[in-house]
């Protein structure tokens, strides 16, 4: 019998690595305008690199994904789940990738799909887990929690000996018990060994039923692709409206049908903030000018 239904999994993953990724394209885009057109001199290597940052976005948000469907399983195995995010007295915001209540002890887990870091990164990450430890400590009592650093995937174990080394010395430092896993021994030592065999079989399910490499065509899907960027901030249209070779060349290559374009073009109309009015007459120009 399952743990989690298969539907659900595909609708963790779906959600957070492809919902949001075009928005987030775009303000990209907007945001380093004079990067891309340094790109302009050669269509293919526009388009090149769209599909590049597009990639690089699923793959974040691939450790996005896990995070939540890990979770999820958690809870279905009846673990108590905890507070995650905290403002620290400076500002700054601490985000804890799973932390939750097993019995009588706490576990709060640093999570990342591998490890292939290099040397200063390794370092930042072993600082970022020592962090977390403390704030922990300032909230659950030493004897009740658990530390663990976990790699998702078992095969890339590149810096394990000096993760294994400083988590060791934070146990003696702090009296508080650490652990470090890739792959399936987390889920062993938690006991939901079965957990990680379904979530192997869901992710093959998975990975054969979405393309190899993302649709750059967002007009394919204009309906579903306006109502996920209609709401980007006006400056990031702005932007993207006002540079002719950014929009010749990286806009009306991701809307080459113009079918978002004018979908927005009517939205960015009802609007009575006077930017839109701006961005609308800016488009109506673009579109026309491009039929």
């Amino acid at each position: 019998m399952a743990i989690l239904e298969y539907n659900q999994f595909k609708q963790i993953f779906n959600e957070t690595i492809f919902e949001k990724s075009k928005a987030d394209l775009l303000e990209k885009i907007a945001s380093d305008i004079s990067s891309w057109n340094n790109e302009l001199l050669c269509p293919s290597i526009s388009k090149a690199k769209i599909l590049q940052n597009l990639l690089q976005s699923h793959e974040i948000r691939f450790g996005d994904a896990f995070e939540h469907v890990i979770e999820k399983y958690l809870e279905l195995k009846g673990c108590n789940i905890l507070q995650k995010r905290y403002i620290l007295d400076n500002g700054d915001v601490l985000n804890i990738d799973q932390c939750f209540k097993k019995g009588n002890k706490v576990y709060f887990i640093e999570q990342k799909v591998r490890d292939d870091h290099d040397s200063t990164k390794k370092r930042g990450q072993i600082d970022n887990f020592e962090k977390k430890l403390d704030l922990m400590l300032s909230k659950y009592p030493e004897n009740e929690l658990i530390g663990i650093f976990y790699f998702i995937d078992p095969d890339l174990v590149k810096n394990r000996n000096f993760y294994t080394a400083e988590l060791e010395k934070m146990t003696i430092d702090y009296g508080v018990e650490t652990q470090i896993f890739y792959g399936k021994p987390l889920f062993d030592y938690l006991g939901y060994t079965e957990v990680w065999s379904e979530i192997l079989e869901y992710l093959e399910r998975w990975r054969k039923e979405i393309p190899d490499l993302p649709e750059i065509n967002f007009d394919l899907d204009a309906n579903h692709t306006f109502e996920e960027i209609k709401d980007i901030k006006p400056l990031f249209f702005r932007k993207l409206l006002e540079n002719n070779e950014i929009f010749n060349e990286i806009v009306l290559t991701l809307f080459p049908q113009k079918k978002t374009l004018k979908l927005l073009l009517n939205y960015f109309s009802t609007k009575t903030e006077t930017i839109y009015k701006t961005i609308a007459e800016n488009l109506k120009i673009k579109i026309n000018n491009n039929l």
